[in-house]
Order: structure tokens, then C-alpha cells, then sequence
């Protein structure tokens, strides 16, 4: 089974907020997830995000494969962690 790291679409209308999760690369963008490693909030300013570091780096050890947006917003991550 492979997996992917990707979002995953919460929040109302015009108000999104997004989790990011490790899932089959088969499952429907909102439908069933292995499991839930973290949340992005891009309405906050500046965008909020929360992430289980040590679940992250399980499943890219594992061989999960980051969509383009997930992967960008680990490089965010990684780099606020790096001046803070």
C-alpha cells in the first residue's frame, strides 16, 4: 500500500482549515485516513501550523510520499523551528 502525506479539507465555507494525514494514494481527499500527523491554518496571520514531528518523520521513513503543499509547509515548518 503506498501512502501519501497530504491535506485534508475542514472548516466551512470561505473559512478553511486543513489536517494533514498519511493515507492510501487511493483514498478520496476527505474519506479515510491512516492517520493524523498535523494542522494547517492558512486564515490565521501568519498561517498556523501544528505538526507531530516524530509521527512526520515516521512515515517519510517509511516511504510516504508529501504532496507539493504538504511539502512546502514542512519547509515552513522547518524553517521556523530553525530561527525560533
Amino acid at each position: 500500500m503506498a501512502v501519501k502525506l497530504r491535506l485534508t479539507r475542514k472548516g466551512t465555507k470561505k473559512k478553511p482549515f486543513y489536517r494533514i494525514v498519511a493515507a492510501d494514494i487511493e483514498a478520496p481527499r476527505d474519506g479515510k485516513f491512516l492517520e493524523a500527523v498535523g494542522t494547517y491554518d492558512p486564515m490565521q496571520d501568519p498561517a498556523v501550523i501544528n505538526l507531530k514531528q516524530d509521527r512526520v518523520q515516521f512515515w517519510l521513513e517509511q516511504g510516504a510520499i508529501p504532496t507539493t503543499t504538504v511539502k512546502s509547509i514542512l519547509k515552513k515548518q522547518s524553517a521556523q523551528s530553525v530561527s525560533a
